[in-house]
């Protein structure tokens, strides 16, 4: 195991993790990082909705009829009904397949996607209130996160999808401390989730990156509720030789959970996607904005477009001739000539297979260089363009800064919510939804929820 000098090091973090789930004290969030929750839930309805009608959607559907999985647990905006596991890997695919969730440094993935899905599976059946609901999400974001930490940036580099992976544990962890898990059991979950946990980055750009979440979300579920019928696992799957940190990063550092009592909780750090693209490539689009609107100039006036962006973005987001929509979610440069072509980035019905074939975006996209060795932040960019009168332009932007102001930041989460969950589920039910969520922590089950979203 690679020595720490950190004060916060430890020698057994897998244990210390399931000790924590259990004895876990919810009323020490106060009503700030609920309020994050609840945020992080608004979203990932809303994202879910609309994912709900693509077409992956459609096949785990249709598979799990097919298959008689048949149970009481809700896929939403289907109006159908399946089994927990099932049901958390549908709704994970579904709230991933827009790639319009949110994001956290410290997981280096998206994650509420494995977390959520998993809880909501078992909350309606469990009986759980709005606020179980709640702090056993906070417990699972704090989990992966702190995971992610450890594990580092070279897990991601090297070719994990972190919320694939590490998610799994994160919907462990969360499911465990729903089900009320002792720390033995709980540790033994995170075995469980260890041992099942997959996702491939070469998948970016297919439907299985969208499946990586509802598989982190299906294992991560049955991790817990296995443990809780007795199933056996290693109580140090996360340092042991061979286990997960061992074999899957380089730099892999066991860490104590929350060693400062008065830390920011890690949902409190979550960066929400305003633009339905890779996270990687909203810098990009929001330099690209700014220049546009500053300068009024056209994409006929442009010479040449060059983003300085950190490493990492070639090997993530930079499919050079993207031929779908999905594809173009995961082009820096065909992303950075819609925006400025005007084109709405925030709109999930942009991204289509005729906008990734338009001649004009087309040739746009190929004037753009993308310098991914200039900045050292991975969640910023800086964007030079020289227009054909000789004129250079620049600017720089960072969506790697948690938001300040939660009343602007819910306003335009309830926007976006809005104007994913009203063709789905019509604009009553997305009120009624609003309402609920915003109330959530008070509300004896989450029934009457899952109503207006189903």
């Amino acid at each position: 195991m690679p020595d720490s000098n950190s004060p916060n090091s430890t020698t057994a973090p897998t244990r210390e993790i399931g000790n924590w789930i259990a004895s876990f004290d919810g009323s020490e969030l106060g009503a700030i990082p609920i309020r994050w929750a609840k945020h992080c839930l608004l979203d990932w309805l809303g994202v879910t909705l609309a994912g709900t009608k693509d077409p992956l959607v459609d096949i785990l559907v249709d598979d799990a009829i097919f298959s008689g999985e048949s149970g009481q647990a809700p896929i939403l905006g289907r109006d159908t009904r399946t089994t927990q596991s099932f049901a958390a890997m549908i709704n994970g695919a579904a709230s991933h397949a827009l790639d319009y969730d949110d994001v956290n440094k410290r997981l280096h993935g998206h994650p509420t996607v494995p977390v959520l899905p998993a809880l909501l599976a078992i909350a309606e059946q469990n009986g759980a209130s709005g606020r179980d609901l709640l702090e056993a999400f906070c417990v699972g974001y704090e989990v992966e996160c702190l995971i992610g930490e450890m594990m580092g940036l070279a897990h991601y580099d090297h070719g994990w999808h972190a919320t694939a992976t590490i998610g799994t544990f994160g919907a462990a962890a969360g499911a465990s401390r729903l089900l009320g898990l002792d720390a033995n059991q709980a540790s033994m979950a995170i075995g469980i989730a260890g041992t099942q946990a997959a996702g491939l980055k070469s998948m970016f750009g297919t439907m299985c990156k969208p499946l990586h979440a509802g598989k982190a979300a299906m294992n991560g579920l049955m991790a817990a509720r296995w443990a809780g019928r007795g199933f056996t696992s290693r109580n140090d799957v996360l340092e042991c030789l061979q286990g997960f940190g061992l074999t899957q990063s380089t730099e892999f550092t066991p860490l104590l959970i929350r060693p400062d009592a008065k830390a920011l909780y890690a949902v409190e750090q979550n960066l929400f996607k305003y633009h339905a693209a890779c996270y990687l490539i909203h810098s990009s689009i929001e330099a690209a904005n700014s220049l546009r609107d500053k300068y009024e100039f056209t994409p006929a006036d442009i010479e040449t477009i060059n983003t300085h962006v950190a490493p990492g973005h070639q090997s993530v987001c930079d499919i050079t001739e993207p031929k779908t929509g999905l594809e173009v979610k995961f082009s820096i440069r065909h992303c950075i000539a819609m925006a400025l072509s005007g084109l709405d980035t925030s709109d999930d019905n942009a991204y289509t297979d005729e906008i990734a074939s338009r001649d004009d975006l087309k040739a746009l996209r190929r004037k753009v260089d993308v310098d991914a060795t200039a900045l050292n932040n991975r969640y910023a960019a800086k964007l030079y363009i020289k227009l054909i009168n000789g004129l250079e332009l620049s600017t720089t932007a960072d969506v790697g800064l948690p938001a300040t102001d939660l009343d602007a930041q819910e306003a335009r989460l309830v926007d976006k919510f809005t104007r994913l969950a009203t063709p789905v589920i019509g604009q009553g039910r997305a009120v009624t939804a609003v309402k609920l969520v915003r109330d959530l922590e008070n509300q004896d089950n989450i029934v009457t929820l899952f109503k207006a979203v189903e």
